[in-house]
């Protein structure tokens, strides 16, 4: 899908550099174990374009030292449908990933996407855009990844269709 922000306006920014998860823990394959690494609510409307940059760090303090692999992506949800984070998530960004080792040690986590609100979004409900992440390794034995607090930020600049 290509997005151009070409007769919007910016309507706003929103950003965070507060990290919420203090661990990500180590799972033995992807999708195990999602944490949160920063959340910011958006007021939207269908046609919106957002544009949406995230970045985390995390360190691996393993010991045994052990390879690492992290995932990571922007996900979102509809804050005002009743189910807020209980709900449902959509993954609105590409999966991104690396792996990180003892010697690396401390390992960025950085992603942008840029994403239309669907035209069937709800009037007048809020959107909630999250920079979410998990970990993984065969080796895994019920360690985790710290998430460095103080190294992330998530914004994200809502444009508007011009009227």
């Amino acid at each position: 899908m290509i997005t151009t922000i070409e007769g919007c306006t910016l309507a706003g920014i929103y950003a965070t550099d507060e990290v919420s998860a203090k661990t990500l823990p180590i799972g033995t394959g992807p999708g195990q174990g999602y944490r949160t690494l920063g959340r910011v609510v958006v007021p939207v409307a269908p046609g919106d374009v957002l544009d949406i940059t995230g970045r985390a760090r995390v360190t691996n303090d393993t010991a045994p030292s052990y390879v690492v692999g992290v995932g990571y992506h922007l996900w979102m949800y509809d804050c005002d449908n009743g189910l807020g984070s209980s709900g449902k998530w959509w993954q609105i960004s590409t999966s991104c990933g690396d792996n990180v080792d003892h010697e690396r040690h401390h390992m960025p986590l950085l992603t942008d996407t840029l994403y239309t609100v669907p035209a069937d979004w709800p009037a007048g409900h809020r959107m909630a855009i999250a920079l979410r992440g998990d970990a993984m390794s065969t080796a895994a034995d019920g360690q985790a990844l710290t998430v460095d607090q103080g190294y992330g930020q998530l914004t994200v600049r809502r444009y508007a269709p011009a009227t």
